[in-house]
């Protein structure tokens, strides 16, 4: 590969000289982190990854439009250098490092480890040290060398094969500064740039100037003078009083600049040779890709195209991927031989995404068998032998199956007219039980990560058959995913063994599938009429809120610009102003309720309701494209999104519909009972999380305020205010109900008191009052954080585990949401499971009992079902006691049940 890099150089650069990239990593760290706002990029366990995002795009384009054959990036160690030792109050006046910053540094090194790229951080010494002395000994060993930094001192190491990129616009754009731009800009050569920096002082390192020195009368005298030594040897020649200044302050400007001196003997671990890019450990850059949930496809494309050994793989047969395929594309007559042959082994199943293509069957299938054997094949291409054989094949128990999302594969099969049975194995399942907390579950990186096999890159995009390509690659591409699917399932089976998810995977996960893909063919019938009277209404809404506001802040101006709301509300207006960030003050849903209670204006109250109403229309709207020709809205269910084991929705995302309020209510008016069937029937347990926290603490106080047949939160409330149930008043009852859920979803004192209203330190007594009452619940909290510190993780009763490893970061923000989750996740997992296992039961019985009545939706913890004529009241019966037997707890489960024309009349 270095001679290919080098060829690329000789093109770049001319004369055939190698190239050596060095990157000052803490500077463009900290440039991105500022780049890029901090809650856009953050992990579910509140690990802000905004720096290294913005670290590795940057990364990724420099490597792509400079091609260097060698490559480093260097990091300070700390603030201690020997500039410090010299000057104590060296960077003295530089604020504390964010503590969203903190810990990104030691993750972007990770990331450049797995790139195999050579970073170096000496004690003593700042980053521009290191990069000063490699760029000294390259330049003398016939390098060219590129210096990426936001640091201005780099520009003293300028020289015909030195040039520094420097960003000018965050980390997307970069100004190449030769001797000819320093010039420009300065008036000076790069030589002489240390002598201007001491004159003109560093304000961000805390190197003062001279009094009425700025950087006109720096350059000017020492073009005048032609060194800082001569100036400093004839100060005695500058008249007036900026001369005077000069004199009084020669000692610090001398210490100036020996300060901004780089230092070109720093002694280094490894020479330039050593520098050499080599190819990435992709699987390693995948993984923590994953881990940080990057999920970007352009990020992880442009990474991986400037990997030097991604020219090898580009030019490897599909052989090299390390699996042999006798693979064979068959016509008419050829796949019921072919399955006579292999169809009793386990067979990895792909096939295109069908119902993302919009075609509504399988367009292409792919088999593949452990001994190499594969086929792919058109369904449409089937002669009647051939279709018979594979819908045998197909929907055979006893024939094994692995799949990736096989619940794409079993919504679609039923358009062939063919069944799918026998799914002994989904990748894409089983990568969610092992790491719940990933975020991409791609067949691609699942096959990098677990077997180091890539996919052929060229065939793919996006995991998914990509068309247009010559039907032999296409046919190539999917038999290898199949094989990959196969491999995939078999290291899986011993991943689920080590951690105990064997029997979640085949006894929930999978039965939950099946039930999921049935539920999206189904769909739920929706009125038409009355969510586009909706829309208009909320359309209006927001129209109205438009004037309001314009006539609130005596002018109009756009609502949807943060910008112009800040200059109305902290500008004209003279509000109180809220959080500080990098683009002003904040305008959120929380400053403006503050703000609300701040002032008599109406603006902030206006502002609120304008968003809350667009939002609305937002969702109206979505639900609306989302009705299809049926007359029913399908939505997809996602069982790999919520670490906790929750189902979530897509397309639309029926979550988003508000369940408290009367806007939310109208909306839910719009999904009603279809064709052919009497009425919707909706069930949910009542409290489940805190019957769940109950059973798992064991706490008697609790389970016997469940147990009491009593109003729970008036029960506890008593017991926490220690005065009889009749003097429970509803403002207790509400601060209890508050923190009796809070606890379940691992709430702090500080966030029950934001909720409340109320002090941080009465939000802490009330919880302190709380848990000398229920002694059971705090131990029980505090068990439950202690053991996953010890193991990594938690688990629900049904063994879904929850791995948190920053429960021992030595980053504080981190740790704490970490803790958050090893409170929440227990309670929440086990509630989701039992919402799973009830599901399961409903439906079985259901069938059992010769049923037409079906499950429709799954939202929150509700299950929502049509009834057919004449079964409303067997259906009712049979959902209660599936439900309420789905598991025993020592607080048992209570289920509500309601039924009615539409999914708000059928609420209970």
């Amino acid at each position: 590969m270095a001679e290919t890099a080098s060829k690329k150089t000789e093109k770049t650069s001319g004369g055939g000289r190698p190239r050596l990239m060095l990157m000052d990593g803490h500077s463009l760290a900290y440039r991105a982190f500022f780049a890029l706002p901090a809650e856009n990029f953050t992990t579910a366990t509140g690990q802000p990854t905004n720096a290294i995002y913005g670290f590795a795009s940057m990364l990724a384009n420099t490597l792509r439009d400079e091609a260097p054959t060698h490559f480093a990036v260097a990091f300070d160690v700390s603030r201690k250098t020997w500039r410090s030792a010299e000057f104590a109050e060296y960077k003295a006046n530089r604020s504390k490092t964010p503590d969203e910053f903190k810990g990104q540094v030691e993750l972007i090194g990770e990331l450049l480890d797995a790139m195999r790229a050579p970073r170096f951080a000496v004690e003593g010494f700042e980053a521009d040290d290191v990069i000063a002395t490699l760029a000294t000994q390259a330049e003398a060993e016939g390098f060219d060398v590129l210096i990426v930094t936001g640091d201005r001192d780099s520009f003293q190491l300028v020289t015909e094969h030195t040039t520094v990129l420097y960003p000018t616009k965050g980390v997307s754009e970069l100004t190449r500064f030769t001797p000819e731009k320093v010039f420009e800009k300065y008036g000076l050569t790069p030589v002489q740039y240390p002598d201007f920096a001491a004159l003109r002082g560093d304000p961000s390192d805390n190197l003062p100037g001279i009094p009425g020195v700025g950087e006109k009368t720096a350059a000017k005298w020492i073009n005048q003078f032609g060194s800082f030594a001569e100036l400093v040897e004839r100060a005695e020649e500058v008249k007036g009083k900026v001369g005077q200044n000069l004199r009084d302050h020669l000692e610090s400007v001398k210490l100036n600049r020996r300060l901004t001196e780089l230092e070109r003997q720093v002694e280094l671990p490894k020479a330039v040779a050593d520098l050499e890019r080599a190819p990435y450990d992709r699987t390693g850059v995948a993984m923590i890709l994953d881990t940080l949930e990057i999920r970007n496809p352009s990020l992880r494309e442009r990474l991986f195209a400037v990997d030097p050994g991604a020219e090898v793989a580009e030019t490897t047969p599909v052989a090299a991927s390390g699996i042999e395929l006798d693979g064979a594309v068959l016509g008419a007559g050829e796949l019921k031989p072919w399955l006579a042959e292999h169809g009793h082994k386990p067979l990895g199943v792909a096939t295109v995404d069908a119902w993302a293509l919009g075609t509504g069957a399988v367009a292409e299938i792919a088999l593949a068998a452990a001994d190499g054997a594969a086929a792919w094949f058109d369904p449409a291409q089937l002669d009647e032998a051939d279709e018979q054989a594979f819908a045998q094949w197909l929907a055979d128990p006893a024939r094994p199956k692995v799949l990736h999302n096989a619940k794409g594969a079993m919504r679609v099969v039923p358009e062939h007219g063919w069944s799918l049975d026998g799914v002994t194995m989904d990748t894409a399942l089983a990568a969610y039980l092992v790491k719940p907390g990933r975020r991409s579950f791609a067949l691609d990186a699942l096959s990098l990560e677990y077997l180091g096999r890539e996919l052929e890159p060229a065939a793919l995009a996006d995991g998914q058959l990509a068309f247009g390509a010559d039907e032999g690659a296409e046919a190539e591409a999917l038999m290898i995913q199949a094989r990959a699917i196969l491999d995939l399932g078999e290291a899986f089976e011993q991943k689920l063994r080590e951690v105990g998810a064997a029997d979640l995977l085949r006894d929930m996960e999978l039965p939950v599938s099946a039930l999921l893909a049935r539920m999206e063919r189904h769909g739920i019938a929706a009125d038409r009429t009355h969510l586009e009277a909706m829309e208009q209404m909320f359309a209006g809404a927001v129209q109205q809120a438009v004037k309001e506001a314009h006539a609130a802040a005596g002018r109009e101006f756009n609502l949807g610009s943060p910008k112009q709301l800040q200059e109305v509300l902290f500008g004209e207006l003279g509000l109180p102003r809220t959080k500080k960030t990098k683009t002003g003050y904040t305008t959120d849903a929380d400053a403006l309720a503050w703000l609300a209670t701040q002032t008599d204006n109406e603006l902030p109250v206006i502002m609120l309701r304008h968003r809350e109403q667009a939002k609305l229309r937002v969702t109206v709207e979505g639900l609306i494209k989302t009705i299809a020709a049926d007359g029913r809205i399908h939505t997809t269910f996602n069982q790999t999104v919520a670490a906790t084991g929750r189902l979530s929705s897509t397309d639309p995302n029926l979550q988003n519909i508000p369940v408290r309020t009367d806007e939310g209510r109208a909306i839910r008016r719009g999904f009603v009972v279809g064709e052919g069937f009497d009425s919707l029937l909706t069930a949910d347990y009542s409290q489940i999380e805190l019957r769940v926290m109950a059973h798992l603490s064991e706490d008697e106080g609790l389970i016997e305020a469940f147990t009491s047949g009593e109003d729970l939160h008036t029960t506890v409330a008593s017991h926490v205010f220690g005065v009889d149930r009749s003097a429970v008043d509803p403002e207790m009852r509400r601060k209890i109900k508050a923190m009796s859920y809070g606890l379940a979803y691992g709430l702090s004192a500080f966030g029950l008191s934001q909720q409340l209203n109320i002090e941080a330190a009465e939000a802490r007594a009330l919880m302190d009052t709380y848990f000398e009452r229920f002694g059971g619940v705090r131990d029980y909290l505090r068990r439950v954080v202690d053991e996953a510190r010890a193991t990594g993780y938690t688990e629900t009763l049904f063994g879904r585990r929850r791995y948190l490893p920053d429960l021992n970061s030595d980053n504080r923000q981190r740790r704490e949401t970490a803790e958050r989750m090893a409170l929440n996740a227990p309670i929440q997992g086990t509630a989701a499971d039992i919402v799973k296992i009830a599901m399961l039961n409903v439906d079985r019985a259901l069938r059992e009992a010769g049923l037409t009545s079906r499950m429709l939706l799954q939202v929150h913890d509700e299950i929502v079902l049509e009834v057919a004529p004449g079964e409303r009241d067997r259906v009712e019966e049979l959902v209660r006691r599936e439900m309420a037997d789905a598991v025993r707890l020592r607080a048992p489960l209570d289920v509500s049940v309601g039924d009615g024309g539409d999914w708000e009349s059928a609420a209970h």
